[in-house]
């Protein structure tokens, strides 16, 4: 079965699917075996040696903890494409020819993509906040006094003080805030509108 080249595609897209989903949602650790078992079989069908099949999958699960911490500290999505990389890296690395390892590779971005669908299935975990505006700081939960200066700010332009990776710094009539961005990388010194208010979160785009 291993003599198929294709058949990394499904062994790391299942293995990536169970372990990612793992993550997003509360799968009460059911998909953590089911996707650690998957990307075990791989490497032990493909790592010629014992070493090179333990620093394969150790590589393979440092990408996961990466993902995880991002998610769950940083949340900017620097940490999570690290990751994501190290994980492509050490499919690939093992795989016996070129083809195989590019079946290997598709399979972790499939994987990784698919497992979204989990998050409409499954209670999610508290994954990647930051990058969200679904905290409801709402007029009846006592914010009255804050969210009014905030909602003044819905259409007002002004500048970055840093990069928005998605999250960072702008400036608005002379005052700083906190501001996230709608997915987009916006460098530091850009002009940028104010499209959204959400309590105390601004989203912004770059002004057209």
């Amino acid at each position: 079965m291993f003599d198929i080249e294709w058949i990394g595609l499904i062994i790391t897209g299942l293995g990536t699917l169970f372990l990612i989903g793992e993550v997003l949602v509360n799968a009460k650790g059911v998909f953590g075996i089911l996707g650690i078992g998957f990307i075990s079989v791989y490497f032990g069908a493909y790592a010629t040696e014992t070493s090179s099949l333990i620093l394969m999958l150790i590589l393979y699960f440092i990408g996961l903890l990466l993902i995880i911490i991002d998610g769950k500290v940083i949340n900017d999505g620097t940490l999570a494409t690290i990751g994501l990389a190290i994980m492509l890296f050490s499919v690939a690395l093992v795989a016996p020819s070129f083809s195989a390892g590019l079946y290997s590779v598709l399979g972790v971005i499939f994987g990784a993509a698919g497992s979204l669908i989990f998050l409409k299935v499954f209670k999610k975990r508290n994954m990647w906040n930051k990058l969200t505006l679904k905290d409801q700081l709402t007029s009846e939960a006592g914010y009255n006094s804050i969210n009014a200066d905030y909602e003044k700010l819905k259409g007002e332009s002004g500048i970055t003080m840093t990069d928005l990776r998605p999250v960072g710094t702008i400036k608005i009539n002379n005052k700083d805030y906190s501001a996230v961005s709608n997915g987009q990388w916006i460098e530091k010194n850009t002009e940028i509108r104010v499209v959204q208010v959400d309590g105390t979160k601004i989203l912004v785009e770059v002004k057209k």
